[in-house]
């Protein structure tokens, strides 16, 4: 079974971050949510998500991927974490999954691991190292982006596709009456 973790800032966007987990979680991975704070999360529309750990408690050996959800100006405090941008850094450095959304790819552009890759996010967030593309969902090797909110089923599909099997993200498609 593939383990990921997502990271959570205070005021991150609920639909990016719950989405990701919820699919992922049906998808049989085993998700734990790491808080740059610990205790609860309050998302960006006073949502309380509980952190399983501390962000300082994430041992890249014990996962397969580091998703991180979040809007403005929540992402600029990922990006500005020193402690994230090691744990992106690490979890490149090891070829694991390394996925963003909406404007959290700041984040993986201030760890410099979208030098030359194709990538995405929300509008306005371009990205100056890497290949930008508009498009809903970027993947280049291990590195995952998307656009925002719109874009969150086909995102957290996306993941499963890479730490499941495209086949359960086919059928998770089907179950959750997702066209496309």
């Amino acid at each position: 079974m593939s383990k990921a973790v997502v990271v959570l800032a205070r005021g991150f966007e609920e639909i990016e971050a719950v989405t990701v987990i919820d699919v992922l979680r049906r998808a049989g991975v085993e998700v734990t949510v790491a808080g740059l704070e610990p205790g609860a999360v309050s998302g960006s529309h006073d949502i309380g998500v509980v952190a399983d750990r501390a962000i300082e408690q994430v041992d890249v050996a014990e996962y397969d991927a580091l998703i991180l959800p979040e809007g403005m100006p929540r992402a600029a405090n990922l990006r500005d974490d020193s402690r994230v941008r090691e744990l992106v850094q690490s979890f490149a450095k090891a070829d694991k999954l390394c996925a963003a959304i909406c404007a959290a790819p700041i984040a993986l552009e201030a760890a410099g691991v979208l030098a030359g890759r194709r990538a995405t996010s929300y509008p306005g967030f371009e990205l100056p190292s890497a290949r930008y593309v508009e498009q809903s969902v970027v993947i280049d090797r291990n590195i995952v982006t998307s656009r925002g909110v719109g874009t969150a089923l086909e995102f957290a599909l996306a993941l499963v596709e890479r730490l499941a099997t495209p086949e359960l993200a086919a059928q998770l498609r089907q179950r959750m009456l997702i066209s496309g």
